[in-house]
């Protein structure tokens, strides 16, 4: 655990700000090497029913949209294959996994973005982004998102991931 100097509000190993001050945790000058592995099953609410995710008309979008990120600091669009899951995160270390849209060209290390910080879910049906329990959590209109479980997502929706944003694109 790391102590925030600010508030002294305790955080994960990894975490680059605080999630109750913001403050900037200044012992990271590196990217870490280390990656911390979760039993998902030991995690309260990430076994979700599929019904618990919200409903909405809004984020279903016909099979042939197009559907997009913008990063709000750069401007530039990253656009996205329909009918897949992308996780977006950023490389460091050694890392066994990568994420399919590496988000550290843009600063997502100086912006708190983890390794495999969340995923994108394109479906006929809805699409999705889920937080895999990322240091610096993910949040969805400036609502903070619970790990592990699924939140529609509707075109202009701001996603933050960290502190790094991006805008939703669909259409």
């Amino acid at each position: 655990m790391i102590i925030c100097p600010t508030c002294k509000h305790e955080e994960m190993l990894g975490a680059l700000y605080c999630s109750e001050c913001g403050a900037t945790l200044s012992h990271a000058e590196t990217s870490p090497t280390e990656t911390l592995v979760v039993d998902n099953e030991k995690i309260p609410g990430s076994g979700a029913l599929e019904g618990d995710a919200p409903n909405t008309t809004d984020s279903l979008p016909p099979k042939s949209q197009l559907v997009s990120i913008k990063i709000l600091k750069t401007g530039q669009t990253l656009h996205l294959e329909d009918g897949g899951e992308f996780i977006l995160g950023r490389v460091g270390g050694t890392q066994p996994i990568l994420p399919d849209i590496d988000l550290t060209p843009y600063g997502g290390y100086e912006e708190g973005v983890s390794r495999l910080h969340a995923i994108i879910k394109i479906t006929p049906g809805q699409i999705s982004i889920t937080d895999l329990g990322s240091a610096n959590g993910t949040w969805v209109n400036g609502k903070k998102t619970t790990a592990h479980h699924p939140y529609p997502l509707k075109n202009g929706d701001i996603l933050t991931l960290g502190k790094f944003q991006v805008i939703s694109l669909i259409g």
